[in-house]
């Protein structure tokens, strides 16, 4: 089967599956000149596993629009603008409350007293504003999301066919009703964050006893209510040993998709600046990748390996919104653009547009320059 990415009378770009693995191609009159124009976003997906195939719609990852639908093709439409210097918030994060019973390790949360949440009606009209710039994934964080009274109803809200949902959860308090709840709102993308393959481990990066057997659950509720589910790991020098074990448990667990996100200097994390993968880490790392992609097993989205392809996307494809209405470029940047509170997101936007930092290659919060400029003196 063809799973059509973009057509037009004269170029066509569709994926077909194979072995399990997912294989670009392009046809049309207009197919030689314009195949080597996209062909990094090709390599996204060439050869790459996919999560699920569901109702002939191929779900290359839980992090992105089925393929095809009409969110997707607000996706191709802004990845076409990029390419003319036209960039939209594709990605979204939306910290709905600080109220968490965790005390992570490396939260990106500044640590505040007030427990700020942001109300209904502002992430509405952030919601709204966000999809006239073109968003095509909005994503519900923390803070824990589960603990926001009316999450379902924010969830409904989203227009399914200009974007996705994702919520973020460490799995407190879920319940299998919930998770119905959840599936009946709408909610395209549930994303179980996980530190260690272990209780012991996870329990002690999280802060609290019992929150391994709470995301233990929200998964395994999730997957039994129809929900797609990804495995969230922010990897670090704690647990760049368990690459293996994080695998073979979401394998175990029947999860659609494992996600690895290189941990950065931010937060609660912003002391530990040397406490960061090494070379010999990220090494490791590009070998697991390789491995994992030749097995049985759900889906793994290396998003350094996206971000070494595609830019840091800090300002340029991602905004974060914070309980408190400030707008970051992303979640671990705390550099304060705006405040949804007392100007239109689109003019946000605009400013983030125009300072040049924000076309970076790598990383920004990995680069001393531009924290010394922007970050480590900001911060009381």
């Amino acid at each position: 089967m063809k799973y059509y990415f973009y057509r037009n009378p004269f170029f066509k770009v569709y994926a077909t599956v194979e072995d399990g693995h997912v294989r670009m191609h392009t046809s049309g009159v207009a197919s030689k000149p314009l195949k080597p124009v996209v062909s990094s976003f090709f390599d996204l997906f060439e050869g790459s596993k996919f999560a699920k195939i569901l109702d002939n719609q191929l779900i290359f990852s839980t992090w992105m629009p089925p393929i095809p639908s009409k969110a997707f093709d607000r996706l191709v439409k802004s990845q076409m603008g990029s390419m003319r210097g036209k960039l939209v918030p594709e990605q979204v994060t939306i910290s709905i409350t600080e109220d968490c019973p965790n005390k992570c390790l490396h939260c990106a949360l500044p640590d505040t007293k007030n427990k700020a949440s942001l109300s209904p009606d502002a992430i509405k009209s952030a919601i709204d504003q966000c999809l006239d710039l073109g968003s095509t994934f909005i994503v519900f964080d923390g803070g824990e999301p589960l603990l926001y009274e009316g999450l379902e109803e924010l969830i409904s809200y989203v227009d399914r066919e200009k974007a996705i949902t994702g919520m973020f959860t460490s799995g407190v308090g879920f319940t299998p009703e919930k998770a119905q709840s959840l599936k009946a709102a709408g909610l395209d993308m549930l994303s179980v964050s996980l530190d260690s393959a272990n209780e012991k481990g996870h329990d002690s990066m999280r802060g609290r006893s019992g929150v391994f057997n709470d995301a233990m659950n929200a998964i395994r509720y999730s997957l039994d209510a129809g929900l797609l589910v990804n495995i969230y790991v922010v990897l670090s020098p704690l647990n760049i040993h368990e690459l293996e074990d994080f695998y073979n448990l979401a394998t175990e667990m029947g999860v659609h998709e494992i996600s690895f996100f290189e941990i950065v200097p931010t937060g609660r994390w912003i002391d530990h600046e040397k406490d960061v993968l090494s070379k010999q880490d990220l090494k490791r790392f590009d070998d697991f990748v390789e491995w994992a992609n030749q097995r049985e097993g759900p889906r793994v989205f290396p998003i350094p390996h996206v971000l070494r392809k595609l830019g840091c996307f800090a300002g340029r494809k991602w905004i974060h919104i914070t309980p408190q209405g400030d707008v970051n470029p992303c979640a671990c940047m705390p550099m304060i653009v705006g405040n949804i509170h007392q100007e239109n997101i689109s003019d946000i936007w605009k400013k983030l547009r125009s300072n040049p930092e924000f076309n970076a290659g790598s990383c920004l919060m990995r680069d001393d320059e531009f924290r010394d400029k922007y970050i480590l003196n900001k911060i009381e």
